[in-house]
C-alpha cells in the first residue's frame, strides 16, 4: 500500500534479453559471446545442437576452441526453457545457440511447437540474469518446395516475431558486419569496444 506523498519506489530494470539474427557464417555467434563476455558475468553456453555426424561433430569443435574453458555448457536439445529456468541464475550470463536448431530438433520429435515456445517465453520473461538469442534468419530465400522445410521456415519466423518483440535488443549480422533492429542500453554492448575480426560464424 502506498503512503500518501510518498512515491514509490521505480521496478528494477529486467536483465537485457539479446536477439541475434543472421544467416549460416555469418559472424552472429561470435558477435553473441562478445556480447557474454561483455557482461562481465560468468558466461553459460546452451547448447541446443546434437553431435549427429562429422560435420556436426567439427561444428561444436570449432565453438567450443573459440570460447575457451571459462564457459559452462548446457545441453538442451529440445528442453530448452527448463535449461534456461535451471542455468540463469543471479551472476549468469546465458548464450543460447541456436534456436533455429531447437526448432528443428522440436520438429523432428514430433513436439508440441506451440507448447515449446510458449514455454520458452514464460522462462525468458522470468530471467534473473542476461540472455543473448542466436538463431539462423531462413526466411528472405526461395519457397521451399518440401512440405516440412515450408513449416520449418514458417515456425522460424513466428519463433523470431516472438521473441523480438520482447527482446531489448535485437540485432541482425551480416558478414561479420552488425545491424541493430532494436536498440539495448547500449553500455555494454561489444561494439562499442574494439575487437579483432571473428574466427567465424
Amino acid at each position: 500500500m502506498l503512503t500518501p506523498g510518498v512515491a514509490a519506489e521505480p521496478r528494477p530494470a529486467a536483465p537485457p534479453l539479446v536477439l541475434a539474427l543472421g544467416g549460416q557464417r555469418s559472424g552472429k555467434s561470435s558477435w553473441a559471446e562478445r556480447r557474454v563476455a561483455a557482461t562481465g558475468l560468468a558466461p553459460v553456453y546452451v547448447a541446443t545442437a546434437e553431435a549427429r555426424d562429422d560435420e556436426m561433430r567439427a561444428r561444436i569443435a570449432h565453438h567450443r576452441a573459440r570460447r575457451g574453458d571459462d564457459w559452462a555448457v548446457v545441453e538442451a536439445p529440445l528442453e530448452l526453457a527448463a535449461a534456461i529456468a535451471d542455468a540463469g541464475t543471479h551472476g549468469r550470463a546465458l548464450l543460447v545457440d541456436c534456436l533455429t536448431l531447437w526448432l528443428s530438433n522440436l520438429l523432428v520429435a514430433e513436439r508440441d511447437v506451440a507448447a515449446a515456445v510458449d514455454e520458452l517465453e514464460a522462462a525468458l520473461a522470468a530471467r534473473r540474469g542476461p540472455v543473448v538469442l542466436v538463431s539462423n534468419e531462413v526466411g528472405s530465400g526461395v519457397i521451399p518446395t518440401n512440405a516440412l522445410a515450408r513449416r520449418f521456415v514458417d515456425e522460424a519466423g513466428r519463433l523470431h516475431q516472438r521473441l523480438a518483440a520482447g527482446a531489448t535488443e535485437v540485432v541482425l549480422v551480416t558478414a561479420g558486419l552488425v545491424q541493430t533492429l532494436k536498440a539495448g542500453s547500449g553500455e555494454d554492448r561489444p561494439e562499442s569496444r574494439p575487437h579483432p575480426p571473428p574466427a567465424g560464424g
